[in-house]
């Protein structure tokens, strides 16, 4: 085995990439935070709070207009999809802002909202037994899901792609991975299906996507493979040092996941979401987050009500 490469912790990474993208901060913000990183973008990131929100017979809306405050499960460590920052413990991405929009249109301004960090392993147990009030993290919808929670949406559509060195002029898509060296994250989906002897990929693994950049900017892997919007994530973190292929082998449709049962919430969260798609809110939240990737937006998908 070859020696491994020094490698670049995922926060230096960060602040690398936010001396790259911004070229000064606002006062008060300490340099290559995630609230430098959103620079003039912040301002068009803003929702209205509805005031008069007339949506009742939900219990969790109940609760949480008991408590004025709701609580939103969410990701900290996906770049520009679901992340706390590691300085001011400030949330920032795509799924961040979708959450946002959707608590603005609740009745829930940014200071009643309480961002809980839950697993995966874990959001099934946190949405039933109300943990949070609904879950916004990257959450492929399927018929499996759909026997333990509901869901709202969906707000993305994402697939599995792959990470490539900016300069790589080998890796195309899925059908140039043989005797490639592609690292997904242990037990995943990505990591199951990159397996299949179809890709004839040499396929190695680690606990999280960040330590398989880190393989990769290293040379210790040809590739990562995930969703595309994870892999957005980090090419944007990385600034312009990655490239997401963009060939796209599978379908994965993200919800927002919420209690069984809460048709008067699922319904409010799929007007929400079809709200914010119609008036623009949806692709200025993608250009400042997963934009950053130099990924063009793709169509907001239209909600599917059941």
């Amino acid at each position: 085995m070859r020696p491994r490469s020094p490698l670049v912790p995922p926060v230096a990474l960060l602040v690398l990439a936010s001396a790259s993208l911004v070229s000064c901060g606002r006062e008060g913000v300490p340099p290559g935070s995630v609230a430098a990183l959103i620079g003039e973008d912040e301002s068009r990131l803003a929702y209205p709070v509805e005031e008069n929100v007339l949506v009742t017979g939900s219990p969790v809306l109940k609760r949480a207009r008991a408590a004025h405050r709701i609580v939103i499960g969410v990701k900290s460590d996906h770049p520009f999809l679901g992340f706390e920052d590691p300085v001011t413990g400030r949330r920032f991405g795509f799924d961040i802002e979708i959450a946002r929009m959707i608590a603005a249109d609740l009745g829930f301004g940014p200071g009643r909202i309480t961002w809980k960090t839950v697993s995966s392993q874990g959001r099934e147990t946190a949405i039933s037994k109300g943990d949070v009030d609904f879950y916004v993290a990257a959450y492929t919808i399927n018929d499996e899901r759909k026997k333990h929670v509901s869901f709202a949406g969906p707000y993305y559509v994402a697939g599995q792609d792959l990470l490539v060195k900016q300069g790589d002029q080998e890796i195309h898509g899925p059908g140039d991975l043989k005797g490639k060296r592609v690292c997904s994250v242990t037990g995943s989906t990505p990591y199951q299906r990159i397996t299949n002897p179809v890709y004839g990929a040499h396929v190695s693994s680690h606990d999280s996507y960040a330590q398989c950049v880190q393989d990769l900017i290293s040379g210790e892997a040809d590739a990562v493979t995930s969703d595309d919007t994870i892999l957005k994530g980090y090419a944007a973190q990385n600034g312009g040092r990655l490239r997401v292929v963009g060939r796209r082998f599978s379908e994965e449709p993200y919800g927002v996941g919420l209690v069984r049962g809460d048709k008067v919430l699922r319904g409010a969260i799929n007007d929400a979401l079809d709200r914010h798609r119609r008036n623009g809110d949806w692709l200025r939240a993608y250009g400042a987050t997963l934009g950053r990737s130099g990924v063009p937006a793709p169509a907001p998908p239209e909600v599917i009500r059941y």
